[in-house]
């Protein structure tokens, strides 16, 4: 007989509670992500945290990027509804960046040129070539971007529950003190929230295990028109730049950095859903249901990384930082090795720059296909 390696994850997991106290203990994580949805990476690489059975996810922060915070986390919240977690928690964050704005944003654009995504601000403005049969880009181009307070209909239902009163950055400030040297911070959105609890607890960092983002570009290798003549731009880092130099300079224990370099290796493809539909678990129906996004696993690659960190196989390690100038470099990845970095108090970061992708893809898809951890029946539509 022959069993998968979640099958098999699984089993361990249960022999492990059969010992008792020497059991080990689920890894601590908080989510901070841009969750727009339904379905896309920013929701995929939530589900594959809910997924693991290696994993306790204290809570899910909602900040402004892909799509404003509101819509972000209604969209959230239904999915942990869809999937049995309502015991997550959902936090809102901040709706906007620290100092970056939409209008000046817009107004800069004639001087120093377009960018193919502007996220909740805007419709994409290039894609990748052209889409796979039956599916598309979001938004489409023509089609106009709520604003931070509209509540357009959800193609997956509406929510039956709510976030919580707390906002995201105390929740995170109280879970990382609660569980001291526990918890690693996912961040795979815009870093405002992360900044804004760094400006608030100067120890949170510290305090930590480590931290996980999705964000930056080196030099990736692609005709992709997004990356091909820019290759240090990178939305998360673009969107809210000062954030991001606040966050990559605190004092964390660790910093794994998931490039767009090694994220644009990683495509999902119609045969990964059409695999992962297969399954009667509530994570693969998700996906069968509404992902309608053919793109790249941006933020599942960096929550699989995490999980398994042998996928990835070849990181470099940089110091690393945003341009916030405000010229045409504004957002860009600025990187040093040891040798050149300027005499700052910069932190080390592990950038991750090449991939096992089918040892990264059938983890994905065996994720998707578990049972899964629930903690309540699945909501109907």
């Amino acid at each position: 007989m022959k069993f998968t390696v979640y099958q098999l994850l699984w089993a361990g997991l249960l022999a492990s509670a059969l010992l008792g106290p020497a059991r080990a203990a689920p890894r601590m994580v908080i989510i901070d992500q841009d969750g727009s949805g339904p379905g896309g990476s920013n929701i995929m690489s939530i589900m594959v945290l809910l997924q693991s059975p290696q994993v306790n996810v204290l809570g899910i922060a909602i900040v402004t990027g892909n799509a404003w915070r509101d819509d972000e986390a209604r969209h959230t919240l239904r999915m942990l509804e869809l999937l049995g977690r309502t015991d997550v928690p959902v936090v809102l964050g901040a709706v906007y960046p620290l100092v970056r704005t939409q209008g000046e944003t817009h107004l800069m654009a004639p001087l120093v040129g377009q960018v193919a995504w502007l996220g909740a601000w805007g419709q994409r403005l290039s894609t990748l070539g052209e889409p796979e049969a039956g599916a598309s880009a979001s938004p489409k181009p023509g089609v106009s971007q709520p604003g931070p307070w509209d509540t357009p209909p959800l193609q997956e239902g509406e929510p039956h529950t709510a976030p919580l009163a707390e906002d995201a950055v105390h929740f995170m400030i109280r879970q990382v003190h609660a569980h001291p040297h526990q918890v690693t911070i996912y961040a795979a959105g815009p870093l405002t929230d992360i900044a804004t609890a760094l400006s608030i607890d100067p120890h949170f960092a510290e305090m930590s295990q480590g931290i996980v983002i999705m964000g930056g570009s080196l030099n990736p290798h692609t005709e992709d028109p997004e990356f091909a003549t820019s290759p240090r731009h990178e939305f998360n880092w673009w969107f809210d730049p000062e954030a991001a130099l606040i966050t990559l300079r605190a004092h964390w224990p660790r910093i794994d950095v998931t490039t767009v370099d090694v994220s644009i290796k990683t495509m999902f493809t119609q045969q990964m859903v059409d695999d992962i539909s297969k399954s009667n678990s509530p994570a693969a129906q998700y996906i069968a249901k509404f992902n309608e996004e053919r793109y790249y696993l941006w933020d599942e690659l960096a929550a699989c990384a995490w999980l398994d960190p042998s996928i990835i196989t070849k990181e470099l390690p940089l110091y690393m930082s945003a341009d916030v100038s405000h010229g045409p470099a504004y957002g860009e990845t600025l990187t040093w090795g040891e040798a050149l970095k300027p005499a700052l108090d910069l932190q080390l970061a592990h950038a991750q720059v090449d991939v096992d992708v089918p040892k990264f893809v059938h983890m994905f898809d065996e994720l998707m296909k578990a049972p899964g951890m629930h903690s309540a029946a699945p909501a109907t539509r």
